[in-house]
């Protein structure tokens, strides 16, 4: 069954397209086993997620599952690839070689997912004219020409918060319209341009709070088995 033409970037909501890659990544593990056909209710039933909902979500590509029989495995990847963007190729500027910006310059699995990053630039004169994973380090001055000469519209940034902003504003004046911010703050950006903030100050307040939490639970509950009984009252006081 062929898929709905569906354009990216349709009406869909962030939930659901954070679970589109949750999807994908199960769907290439069965792939990989041999499976042909999947049903909403195996992809629910593994990911702890509804049936239901994972057919809303998949409806949003613009593909249709067969009753009883579910959906081709293979079609299915392709079609979130597609909805996604991943199976055509988004170069993109990195800015902001330091450690960060070294582990995503060599992250090889981009490539699997429609980006590569094709520069590199920085300010300190210690890194520029470096090669960091075969992505030469420029000087971020470069930038605007650059990007308009080679068409580039995707930017990353990975310099430190206070410079963040005059970086974003750099990248818009040279025609970028989409940045993926790893920079612990939030963009003043027009309302044209897209950002994704990657707040990982946030996920790891969240993951330290529930660690936390669950600790200081045990503890009490600890304290409280430890802790002297109160002496039973008389039925006659």
């Amino acid at each position: 069954m062929k898929p709905e033409k569906h354009l990216p970037g349709g009406a869909i909501p962030q939930a659901s397209l954070r679970r589109l890659p949750q999807y994908h990544h199960y769907l290439v593990e069965l792939e990989a086993k041999g499976v042909s056909r999947v049903s909403t209710s195996l992809i629910g039933r593994e990911l702890n997620l509804v049936p239901v909902q994972v057919r809303k979500d998949l409806q949003y590509t613009g593909i249709v599952g067969r009753p009883k029989t579910g959906y081709e495995v293979k079609e299915l990847i392709q079609t979130i690839e597609s909805f996604l963007g991943w199976n055509n190729v988004n170069e993109a500027f990195l800015v902001g070689a330091g450690n960060l910006g070294t582990a995503l310059l060599g992250h090889e699995r981009f490539s699997r997912f429609g980006l590569r990053i094709v520069a590199a630039f920085d300010t300190d004169a210690a890194k520029i004219g470096s090669w960091i994973h075969d992505k030469a380090v420029l000087p971020l001055d470069k930038l605007p020409e650059l990007a308009g000469r080679m068409g580039i519209h995707l930017g990353i940034i990975t310099a430190p918060a206070e410079v963040a902003q005059s970086v974003a504003d750099r990248m818009i004046e040279a025609g970028i319209q989409a940045i993926w911010n790893f920079a612990p703050v939030r963009l003043r950006v027009p309302e044209r341009i897209f950002v994704h903030n990657e707040d990982l100050y946030s996920s790891l307040a969240s993951l330290s709070w529930k660690l936390a939490a669950r600790f200081h639970t045990g503890l009490r509950h600890e304290s409280d088995d430890l802790a002297e009984p109160e002496p039973q009252r008389s039925v006659q006081e």
